[in-house]
This record gives C-alpha cells, sequence and structure tokens, in this order.
C-alpha cells in the first residue's frame, strides 16, 4: 500500500467519513468521466451492480433476461436476484462473448433484457446486438466487470464500454485489471431516471435519511475502497496497455499446435488470457512442474453448475461447454517480465 493511500486512509479515520462520503463522491465521477459516461452510481460489489441495475427496470416478475453461458456465475444469480428468468445463449465459436446467431434464437416476447458479458475483457459486438434488439422494448445492460478501460469497437465513434448502452455494470474484486482492496462496484449510464432510481435503491430506496421511496438494498461503497480505488485508476491505461503487449507476445510466440488461440475483440484489455488445449490435464502437469502459475475462467459453463443443472437439463451450449472443458488461463500480470514471457512460451511450444 503505497502512501498517498496510506496518508488519506489516517485522514479518513480521522474524520469518520466512512460510507458514500466525499472519496466515493470523486471516485464516480472519475469512473464516469473514464467511461465517457453522464453518470456513475457506486455500490457494493459487481454482482450488485447488476442486480440494482436489473432492478431499476422495474419489470415483471420472470421477464426473460438472455445472457451467455459461459461467464461467472453472479451473472446468472443476478438475473434471479431480481426476480427475472435467466435464458442462455451459447458463446461464438473460440470467441469468448455471446454468439448474436444463437441470442436471435433466443429472443421471444418475453424477452425483456439481453445481458452480454465482456468475457476475459474481449468486448461483445454492441452495434450488432442493438441491431438485432431494433425496435423491440429489449433493454441492453452489459456485464463490464472484466473490461474496465476497454473500447466499444463497434460503435462508430469508438466509445468506452460503459458509455454505449442503457446500463453498464462493473466489479473492482481486487483481481480486476482495476481492483479494491475488497469489494466494490458500479454502475453507469447516460440515462438521468435510472441515475436517480439506481441512487435510491443502492442505500436502501433512500437519497435522504429515514426517508425511503423504493424497497431498496444496502449496498454502499465505503470511503476507504474509494481512497484506493482513486489512486489506482492513474494507472489502469498504463496497465492495460501492458497486459495488451502480453497477449500480443503471446499471439505471436505461441506456435504449438496443440494450443488454440481464441479470438479476442480488437480493444480486448485482456483481465484474462485464454487459450484452449485437447489435453489439459498433461498441459497443468507441465505447469506445475515448471511453477508456471495458470487458472480456470471458468470450468464449469453456467447450466454445468450444480444449482442450475435441473433449469437447463435439456439444453446443450456446445461452444460455452468447450470453453469449460478446454481452456486454461495463462499469466497475464501486467508486471511479468520478458525473461518470465519467454519462459512460459518455451514451456508452451514443448508441450
Amino acid at each position: 500500500m503505497h502512501k498517498p493511500i496510506i496518508k488519506k486512509i489516517a485522514y479518513l479515520l480521522k474524520k469518520g467519513d466512512f460510507i458514500l462520503g466525499k472519496e466515493v463522491e470523486i471516485f464516480e465521477k472519475k469512473f464516469s468521466n473514464l467511461c465517457g459516461a453522464k453518470y456513475a452510481v457506486s455500490c457494493a460489489n459487481g454482482t450488485d451492480a447488476l442486480t440494482l441495475a436489473l432492478k431499476s427496470l422495474n419489470l415483471a416478475q420472470n421477464s426473460e433476461v438472455i445472457i451467455p453461458a459461459m461467464t461467472f456465475c453472479s451473472t446468472a444469480f443476478s438475473v434471479i436476484e431480481a426476480n427475472l428468468k435467466p435464458i442462455l445463449a451459447d458463446t461464438g465459436s473460440l470467441s469468448p462473448t455471446i454468439c448474436l446467431q444463437d441470442l436471435k434464437k433466443k429472443i421471444n416476447k418475453e424477452t425483456k433484457v439481453i445481458l452480454p458479458v465482456h468475457l476475459y475483457g474481449s468486448v461483445a459486438n454492441l452495434n450488432e446486438i442493438k441491431k438485432i434488439i431494433n425496435k423491440r422494448k429489449i433493454h441492453l445492460i452489459d456485464d463490464c466487470s472484466q473490461a474496465h478501460g476497454a473500447y466499444d469497437d463497434s460503435h462508430i465513434n469508438k466509445r468506452k464500454i460503459g458509455s454505449t448502452t442503457d446500463i453498464s455494470c462493473f466489479s473492482f474484486y481486487p483481481g480486476k485489471n482495476l481492483g479494491a482492496y475488497g469489494d466494490a462496484g458500479i454502475i453507469t449510464t447516460n440515462n438521468f431516471n435510472f441515475f436517480k432510481k439506481l441512487r435510491k435503491l443502492r442505500n436502501l430506496g433512500s437519497e435522504k435519511k429515514f426517508v425511503h421511496e423504493l424497497v431498496g438494498m444496502n449496498s454502499r461503497l465505503d470511503s476507504m475502497q474509494a481512497i484506493i480505488l482513486n489512486e489506482k485508476i492513474k494507472k489502469l491505461p498504463k496497465y492495460n496497455y501492458k497486459r495488451q503487449k502480453i497477449a500480443n507476445f503471446y499471439n505471436a510466440n505461441i506456435t504449438n499446435p496443440k494450443i488454440t488461440k481464441l479470438k479476442y475483440s480488437k480493444s480486448c484489455v485482456f483481465h484474462q488470457y485464454v487459450i484452449l488445449t485437447n489435453n489439459r490435464i498433461k498441459l497443468i502437469k507441465l505447469l506445475n512442474n515448471k511453477k508456471i502459475p495458470y487458472s480456470f475462467h471458468y470450468p464449469y459453463a453456467i447450466h454445468q453448475l450444480k444449482v442450475f443443472r435441473k433449469s437447463f437439463r435439456n439444453e446443450s451450449f456446445k461452444n460455452a461447454e468447450k470453453l469449460a472443458k478446454k481452456s486454461i488461463s495463462l499469466p497475464i500480470d501486467p508486471n511479468l517480465s520478458k525473461k518470465e514471457l519467454n519462459y512460459i512460451v518455451k514451456t508452451l511450444n514443448e508441450f
């Protein structure tokens, strides 16, 4: 923890401005500026951000929300927490984002929200999704929890993610490209009515103490996390650029035919760099022996999670299942040295 953060936290402890204070307001402004959005409403975590966004629409119970079959469980849980019904669409072939062809098939009169996820920092084609929606009364909310600072490549003016849909939701879990030292989240929008409603919903339905106009949630960002985020946001562009350089290095130098690379969006910020292999167990053993860290994002598609198996027992999503079965996440820390990267690539090419 570096000195500016320590100094500001020490001052905070003296002042006692712990919840929704000045530092939170400063961060909301900084983050809305980063995204190019008019408004930002902070909250306790990324899952709450999605739940609050969905609740703000005031939809009828069990209205359908289409989400990708490959995402973190929070995307699906937030739909259920908002008393809505998750509908799954497959991901694209060798793509971490929602398949547009399958999305079209899943739309019906009960569809009220399409909720794409910019998985691994790879941006879904929002412009094509808007074309699919056309004049239907369907809201577009994007899960941006892994795409801080990415651009919407599909937008004609190349605007930032967080500014081109009805509502955008972010997580600042410590491992994110922009991470707090605990849980934190934020919602961005260009719609003033959504903004006003979200401010109430995240604070027990209230903007003024003891005046509760809505049934809201207790989901507020604390000032200590805002202090940390206000410092770390300064370095986000630099670290995203470093992640992109590492991904470019992997793309250029991993030549082993046993490894398949995914197709990432042009402005992907590489929260993860994920590859596919038909022999994951063998590769894991090699990485363990060489002391190279790795992870899985994610080992199960949504319909494969125990909690959802009955709900989706008659459905199959071959691309999402392939990602779950064959994917492995390589080191993508922006501080990786050239020596470490060469070692990782050499190991992978010898596999």
